[in-house]
């Protein structure tokens, strides 16, 4: 007698019908008329299909989904022979965009690291400790969307391989193939600029200070300008800007002035990821109000920023402070003038000075100011254990000097220009009136693109 054979393995469960199966039976003639039984044939033919193709990838791990994300970096399958070739995308080929095996090794450390967070987040216990809670929901919502994109390409690579079976027995099909082979590569694209390094402060708020520079009041003036705009942007985005402090000139501009701006809600891509191009100088050309024979001037105001610290991550030993109080000026209220509620404080070590008035209390002030110092001191702290120039503030101004701009607003052309992108605009009172997204993303797309290039 022959030796019994085995009994067979079990067979693999048949996961539902894919988004694909769906639009696919949609997007033919036979499958409109859902009533007829060649509707019924197409759709379990393709629910069959899609199910041997997702069953392919089972077998490696004991979890599907892990072994999907260990072949999600694999080169898209090469398009069936009945099917036009795809258009070349120099930035997804893999000849000119290689993707080694450790962004593999990387994508699945985050994703485990997504589970994980997803159940520490589920634990009430956790939310006892309100602020490890929160930075647990910070890194949560920084991983969700590259977790989405994984699957989104796993998903649209099932569906491509049951469509291509499909498309090889009915012609109807080879539109979805198409598709599906257009779609891939873009979704390939746009997971691996989710996988580049984040800058770790994108989520931050950050406090903005804007100083006068060569023009005299001219240069105060444009500075209240460029206060105005980021105050309106600020309102456009529905964050919470608060002035800390700032020194009034003549004619109603500043010399210089500090503000907040913080966001409402905790994101991945908060204040610093918008207004962190904005250091620099900012130069302007116009007819001043002080002109009487109508004459174009130069001026230049400077914007430094940089982001707030939400925890106290560096010791100040109060023996390196020098703090001064004196009485707040302004244009009158209670506690103005009448008693010594501002609070003026230097770090005697670096030189830094922070002073805040705007506060009730000189305790408030104080409270208010130290925040400030500490957001300082943090990134003077970075930029010497990096031992170079921060890269947070690489484009921060060292002398409000016209000849250093970053951008220059020219009123008599309407123009906005910024000179490290070479963005140009003619829509100054759009921008000035806090209309900011289109040269910010100019600025954000050309950082994309340099560290991609870098990557």
């Amino acid at each position: 007698m022959g030796t019994p054979s085995p009994p067979a393995a079990p067979s693999p469960p048949v996961p539902s019908t894919s988004r694909s199966a769906r639009t696919a039976t949609r997007s033919t003639p036979a499958s409109r008329r859902s009533s007829t039984p060649v509707a019924g044939w197409r759709a379990s033919r393709r629910a069959t299909a899609s199910a041997r193709a997702s069953s392919r990838t089972d077998g490696v791990h004991p979890d599907p989904w892990v072994d999907a994300v260990a072949v999600s970096w694999a080169p898209s399958p090469p398009p069936h022979p009945s099917t036009p070739p795809p258009p070349h995308h120099p930035s997804t080929t893999p000849e000119h965009h290689p993707r080694p095996e450790r962004r593999t090794v990387t994508l699945e450390a985050l994703l485990a690291e997504h589970a994980e967070l997803e159940a520490k987040l589920a634990d009430p216990s956790v939310h006892a400790d309100q602020a490890g809670a929160r930075k647990l929901g910070k890194r949560y919502a920084e991983l969700t969307p590259i977790v989405r994109t994984a699957r989104e390409l796993e998903q649209a690579r099932n569906d491509l391989e049951a469509a291509r079976e499909l498309a090889a027995e009915d012609s109807g099909f080879a539109a979805e193939v198409d598709e599906l082979t257009l779609r891939i590569p873009k979704v390939e694209e746009k997971l691996t600029e989710l996988l580049l390094p984040r800058d770790p402060h994108d989520g931050s708020d950050v406090v903005l200070e804007i100083k006068s520079g060569e023009g005299g009041e001219e240069s105060a003036l444009f500075a209240g300008d460029l206060l105005r705009m980021y105050l309106r942007y600020a309102e456009r985005h529905g964050w919470k800007a608060e002035v800390l402090d700032g020194t009034d000139s003549d004619l109603g501009g500043f010399k210089d002035v500090t503000v907040a701006i913080k966001a409402k809600t905790d994101t991945p891509d908060g204040v610093w990821s918008r207004l962190k191009y904005e250091g620099g100088v900012h130069r302007v050309q116009r007819v001043p109000v002080t002109e009487s024979q109508g004459r174009i001037h130069t001026s230049a105001a400077g914007v430094l920023v940089f982001p707030e610290t939400e925890d106290v991550e560096i010791e100040i030993d109060e023996n390196d402070l020098r703090v001064d109080v004196f009485r707040s000026s302004g244009k009158g209220g209670q506690s103005v003038n009448t008693t010594d509620s501002a609070v003026r404080i230097t770090h005697l070590p670096t030189g830094i000075v922070v002073s805040c008035q705007n506060e009730r209390s000189q305790l408030q002030n104080k409270a208010r100011a130290m925040q400030v110092l500490q957001s300082r001191l943090q990134v003077l702290a970075e930029e010497k254990a990096q031992q170079e120039a921060s890269d947070a503030r690489r484009t921060q101004i060292r002398t409000v000097d016209r000849s250093e701009r970053v951008r220059t607003y020219n009123f008599p052309e309407s123009r906005i220009s910024d000179h490290r992108v070479g963005y140009k605009a003619h829509n100054l009172d759009q921008v000035l009136d806090g209309d900011l997204d289109a040269v910010l993303d100019a600025l954000a797309a050309a950082d994309r693109a340099e560290r991609l290039a870098g990557g």
